[in-house]
């Protein structure tokens, strides 16, 4: 091959690599004609025959057929999995066209990794009325927009009804309320609640609620901002608290190894009397029960209990929300697809097929009858602090840290202090 055909082959083929590179396969434009790209989202962990994967591979379907030439890639990941190999994609620069987010300091960053792809001015232009401000804030940093959410909610319990009825339990006001049930559901034969700790971030989900009701906002602010610690008194309290509740022996067999679909499956499949857990709990029980419909109508909600000389508010709220953010060099049309799927006719729909709660305006109709949702979202309007998943607020490593910490709380392997003391040495290296 002479010279110069040799290097107009080498261009030929430099052409080409950037291609590829740019949204993991070629032909990947930034047109929202004749182009391709990727959409990562979570899976219920049902299959086939997953809610979740079935309502947005029919939002593709029209999606597609509204805009000729261009192609969707669904990909569905549980959740653990879409943890790490997001990490790996990010790491390697190339993250995902459209990939699902919680916001907060993971998002952040990603941002300043430079992964993700500012749409300031289209979220603006596009979703401002029709998206509240507060649930948005989730998805900004430093003043620009890198996504937006499609569904904001709360951590509670969710309960079985009818093994309730049967124990003779009710709803728990207190945490003295709900270690006096838990004791009299395991006497009945029941497991009292289920719990996938060896995918950590549902057990973190106690320890910062017990956190919260013990210190309330003051003692995060306090922390977060320097003049306090995530090892102070009532951080360590929330430890002592949680160290009672255990005690009680309440969780099934194996839960230290169980990942969240089986805590899901548990719920669904009448197992267990409850789990603390977000709003999308539901979709996972339905998606993980042997009958593919959960428990329906025996599933109940209430709001994490108060705590007896707390200086937190029993109105007090963890939560989140589910949403999507745009990676790098993700293509016009991933943004045309994010602002379908955030229509209020989708929002409804993938609200009913996952038990998510819809923040598009109006598509809130979609929660009439649903007696849960209208409680968990009477629930969040009554909070005045509304606290962000620490996994999720705090940076990757920080959570990280709080998410191992819990675990080992919950495993015997920490102390009540030891928990705390690592969660904010972890906060010191990393903030």
């Amino acid at each position: 091959m002479g010279k110069a055909k040799f290097c107009f082959f080498l261009v030929l083929l430099m052409l080409f690599s950037t291609l590829v590179s740019a949204n993991g396969k070629s032909g990947a434009s930034s047109d929202s004609k004749g182009t391709s790209f990727t959409w990562w989202a979570l899976s219920g962990g049902g299959g086939v025959d997953d809610p979740r994967e079935k309502v947005r591979k029919d939002m593709i379907t029209k999606f597609e057929a509204d805009n000729p030439g261009v192609t969707v890639d669904l990909v569905m990941l549980e959740n653990e999995a879409f943890k790490q190999k997001i990490q790996v994609t990010i790491q390697a620069g190339n993250p995902p066209d459209l990939f699902h987010s919680w916001g907060g300091g993971v998002m952040a960053e990603y941002a300043q990794a430079g992964m993700l792809r500012d749409v300031t001015d289209k979220v603006k232009k596009d979703f401002d009325g029709v998206i509240g401000a507060g649930a948005m804030s989730v998805y900004s940093y430093q003043g620009k927009y890198y996504g937006a959410p499609y569904d904001m909610g709360a951590v509670g319990f969710w309960y079985n009804k009818d093994i309730f009825k049967a124990v003779g339990v009710a709803e728990p006001q207190t945490w003295e309320e709900l270690l006096a049930a838990v004791a009299k559901i395991k006497a009945a034969g029941y497991t009292p609640i289920a719990l996938g700790a060896g995918d950590k971030w549902p057990a973190h989900f106690w320890w910062v609620y017990l956190a919260m009701r013990t210190g309330g906002k003051p003692a995060f602010e306090k922390a977060y901002g320097g003049s306090g610690s995530f090892a102070d008194a009532s951080f360590v309290k929330a430890g002592e608290l949680l160290q009672q509740l255990i005690a009680l022996e309440p969780f099934q067999t194996g839960f230290l190894g169980s990942t969240y679909d089986d805590e899901g499956a548990q719920m669904g499949n009448g197992k267990a009397a409850m789990e603390l857990m977000g709003q999308w709990a539901p979709g996972v029980q339905v998606a993980n029960a042997v009958d593919g419909k959960g428990i329906g109508d025996a599933l109940g909600w209430f709001p994490f209990p108060s705590v007896k000389g707390g200086a937190g508010k029993s109105t007090d709220v963890m939560g989140g929300g589910g949403g999507y953010v745009l990676g790098k060099d993700a293509p016009d049309a991933a943004y045309d697809m994010l602002k379908f799927f955030l229509t209020k006719e989708n929002n409804m729909a993938i609200s009913d097929a996952e038990g998510s709660i819809p923040v598009v305006a109006g598509a809130e109709e979609v929660l009439a009858g649903n007696e849960n949702a209208q409680k968990m979202v009477k629930t969040i309007n009554a909070a005045d602090y509304y606290q962000l998943y620490y996994d999720q607020l705090l940076p990757p490593a920080v959570g990280a840290a709080v998410n191992d910490a819990a675990a080992a709380l919950f495993a015997g392997a920490v102390t009540p202090k030891e928990c705390a003391a690592s969660i904010q040495d972890a906060w010191a290296a990393n903030r």
